[in-house]
């Protein structure tokens, strides 16, 4: 018996079982984006702020004259200033926000961190969205405020979506209902379970890796610290193929069980983003443990006048990535068999 098997490649290969069916939880890297090519893929927004902050989002060029972005081969670094003492009538504090050129849609996104920003005020995250907003969906899949120990995953959409309190991942729920025009748009958040997920705890164990699938049935969100010894290969060592069925229980999971996720979430832009007080880290200023003068009765008013007079407050407020690999699910595969037979028989 003899078998002529034709397959287009390697990743077609790696993506049939035994019976020749199609493993879903395959995926192929389609883009990876390291060093000098984050300033190549990315473009540095200088728009306001739509949650409000106090911040001024500069241009590309103000970026690097002021060296809130640079680069070397294998390191990308966006940070915000802190070294200025602002006006109270003048500016926010001179910060980034980057706007990835693609969009990207079901599939896996790795995101290698060394460190986060951290700080009383500071309000970083790393989230997708659709050009329209809320149109799509959003997707924060790096984000929290102020000296917050957890980082916090949330889903931001269209009204119908909602999240059953109790699933299978790892996070703690925070929301259920997903609808960006409830609860002053605070989405369906989970809190992640590892300390070292967001902040100094992230920061002082050399960072780590955070990584959401998208598919039509589902959203998942993982994190691995940089020394977890149950991290995926895969992950660790930057494959090319993956395989997210071996990656455990997810620390989010938004399954579509009551939100039409192919209706409500479509191609999405990466955004990386620094801001500071604003509608999130402003209003909960004053409910950390934060400095705040106490002649300001408004918690926005004492995050924006620490913000405004504690430039070296931060200092370590900044972004440092090693890459962001985006892979894409595994091809319509085209298999042809060719079938020798030839059978002997003797009695």
């Amino acid at each position: 018996m003899a078998f002529g098997l034709s397959i287009p490649s390697l990743f077609a290969l790696l993506s049939l079982t035994p019976a020749i069916h199609v493993w879903a939880a395959v995926y192929g890297c389609s883009d990876s984006i390291v060093g000098h090519q984050f300033l190549e893929k990315f473009t540095v927004e200088p728009i306001d702020d739509p949650t409000h902050g106090r911040v001024k989002y500069v241009d590309a060029d103000t970026a690097a004259r002021l060296n809130l972005t640079y680069a070397t081969d294998d390191r990308f670094i966006a940070r915000a200033d802190y070294t200025t003492i602002l006006d109270p009538q003048g500016p926010g504090r001179n910060s980034v926000r980057l706007h990835s050129k693609k969009l990207y849609g079901n599939g896996v996104m790795v995101f290698n961190l060394n460190h986060v920003p951290e700080g009383c005020g500071t309000w970083p995250a790393v989230w997708s969205y659709a050009k329209i907003w809320p149109t799509k969906g959003e997707i924060d899949v790096v984000e929290g405020v102020n000296n917050q120990l957890y980082n916090q995953a949330t889903l931001h959409t269209l009204p119908g979506c909602n999240m059953s309190e109790y699933r299978f991942q790892k996070g703690e729920t925070l929301a259920t209902i997903c609808d960006s025009s409830v609860n002053y748009n605070a989405g369906c958040g989970v809190s992640y379970s590892n300390q070292r997920s967001f902040g100094p705890g992230f920061n002082d164990n050399g960072g780590g890796w955070y990584a959401v699938e998208r598919t039509d049935k589902f959203i998942k969100i993982w994190f691995w610290s940089r020394d977890d010894p149950t991290i995926p290969w895969d992950v660790k060592m930057g494959a090319d193929i993956i395989f997210t069925d071996t990656w455990g229980i997810p620390e989010a999971n938004f399954p579509d069980d009551m939100c039409d996720i192919t209706r409500l979430f479509g191609d999405h832009h990466i955004i990386i983003n620094l801001t500071f007080c604003g509608d999130w880290a402003g209003n909960a200023y004053t409910q950390s443990t934060c400095p705040a003068d106490p002649k300001y009765t408004s918690s926005t008013l004492a995050c924006e006048d620490y913000v405004n007079n504690n430039p070296e407050a931060f200092e370590n407020a900044y972004f440092d990535f090693s890459r962001i690999k985006v892979y894409d699910p595994p091809p319509t595969l085209n298999i042809t068999i060719d079938v020798d037979v030839n059978v002997t028989t003797s009695s």
